[in-house]
């Protein structure tokens, strides 16, 4: 989350440095100065750091940023292999929204853990196991049908984040064989 606003204020200052930059230019073209290379240099730089966080956010993404509270669970599959548990975080204060997750534990791997869902959170919100391996997860607001993120998973095989990180992270590929987005 704090990478988020780091890359942020990177943009904002190298915007700032990179105008700067075309001034002083547009001064040493009209009147013969010296070539302002500092500027282009410092422009450069936040360009390239601005582009690397933003890389890294996408490509690079993992759950192990999420610290929020517990919503919903347990929820034991038939057979108790599995339990399943849901989490939420607030953001954007008084205005801003909720993120829910769903996170696996497997009780045959030693309590081994994985999230395998994430998403905004809606009105309606539930899990039910459909067999061993399928968690079906409601997560819908019924005056909002478009907003319905409702699934059902294989939790050991698919996984779902509704803006499509996990799908296009390289550190991810090997957790999932299918990786579903939102709209």
């Amino acid at each position: 989350m704090y990478i988020h606003l780091v890359g942020f204020f990177i943009l904002l200052l190298t915007i700032f440095v990179f105008f700067t930059f075309l001034v002083k230019l547009l001064t040493s073209l009209i009147f013969k100065k010296t070539f302002p290379m500092k500027m282009m240099f410092a422009a450069l730089t936040g360009l390239i750091l601005t582009i690397a966080i933003y890389g890294y956010n996408q490509y690079f993404f993992t759950f192990n940023h999420l610290g929020g509270e517990f919503y919903k669970g347990p929820v034991d599959s038939p057979t108790k292999k599995y339990i399943a548990n849901a989490y939420y975080m607030t953001y954007g204060g008084a205005v801003g929204g909720v993120n829910v997750w769903v996170e696996i534990t497997y009780n045959d791997k030693k309590n081994k853990k994985k999230i395998i869902y994430y998403s905004d959170a809606k009105s309606n919100f539930s899990m039910k196991w459909t067999n061993e391996d399928t968690l079906s997860i409601i997560n819908e607001d019924y005056e909002i049908p478009s907003s319905n993120r409702s699934i059902e998973l294989d939790v050991e095989k698919e996984i779902y984040h509704d803006r499509g990180l996990a799908c296009q992270s390289l550190l991810m590929k090997k957790e999932y064989e299918t990786c579903y987005h939102g709209k």
